[in-house]
């Protein structure tokens, strides 16, 4: 028994390492190839740098293109974030803590639009967005992306609105405290985690979208980084090592993030589950 135990223990170390070779693996040949002059990296593609040209890196840095770019994406996520997470925690209040008739249907309708894919919106949207003067405007971006982010945001908060026991509402109703002061001052801090972890999603996912801030924006001074990488790349098309430093530098903000919101992610999401 113990055997096999260990095995089993040894084949999961297995996978796991295999799996993380498979991410780690073409980040440092990224990172080194950065470091290459195009001609060494047609030459030498696999191994490290005869001469490190930091200039790759040195060179990205200081052009202010780019810290334009990040400062974009950032303001975007930050307000699609507040939109999305705002909206849906008062959708998900409703839907968890009030019975009403159709409360299942309007719920059901939140779930459908996972299934919605955004390239079915493009036409429509993009002829929203023009009506309203919304293209070349940072709103353009913001509020749909909100809009398509609704859903699963929903479904997480409503998921933990749920675990909060009726008795601590009730007692809150005696204390003379009202639905929205209850909403606003016992329940959202009792959702930290949750909040937490939509927080995270919602950011990431606006940070990696790359299709509508590609349709929105035809000025460059509101290019986002996945945007700024492909235009980059095609004015670099030729000198791969700049183009590989230029996408290692784009990487490093939402890795730098991931990394520190990891542990409020795997929380949150699992918070729901062990609440009692």
């Amino acid at each position: 028994m113990n055997a096999r135990r260990t095995v089993r223990g040894l084949s999961l170390h297995a996978v796991v390492w295999l799996i993380g070779a498979f991410v780690v693996v073409p980040l440092i040949y990224a990172v080194i190839s950065g470091f290459k002059s195009t001609g060494e990296l047609t030459t030498n593609p696999f191994g490290l740098p005869e001469h490190w040209k930091a200039g790759n890196y040195t060179g990205i840095l200081g052009d202010g293109t780019f810290w334009r770019q990040i400062a974009n994406s950032a303001g975007i996520a930050i307000g699609t974030t507040c939109c999305t997470v705002a909206v849906s925690a008062m959708a998900a209040f409703v839907l968890a803590r009030y019975a009403f008739r159709g409360r299942e249907l309007f719920y059901a309708l939140f779930t459908i639009g996972l299934m919605f894919p955004f390239a079915v919106a493009v036409l429509p949207l993009f002829l929203l967005l023009r009506n309203f003067d919304l293209l070349d405007n940072p709103l353009g971006v913001i509020l749909p992306q909100a809009a398509f982010g609704l859903p699963m945001t929903i479904i997480i908060l409503r998921g933990f609105f749920r675990t909060i026991p009726a008795e601590v509402e009730e007692a809150a109703i005696v204390d003379g405290c009202g639905k929205f002061r209850f909403f606003w001052k016992i329940l959202l801090p009792m959702a930290r985690p949750a909040l937490g972890t939509v927080s995270v999603l919602a950011i990431v996912a606006s940070w990696n979208n790359f299709f509508l801030p590609l349709l929105v924006f035809n000025d460059p001074k509101w290019q986002t980084v996945p945007v700024g990488v492909q235009q980059f790349q095609g004015q670099y098309a030729t000198d791969y090592a700049l183009v590989l430093a230029y996408i290692v530098l784009a990487m490093v903000p939402a890795l730098a993030f991931y990394a520190v919101a990891e542990r409020q992610l795997i929380g949150g999401l699992t918070a729901g589950a062990t609440k009692g």
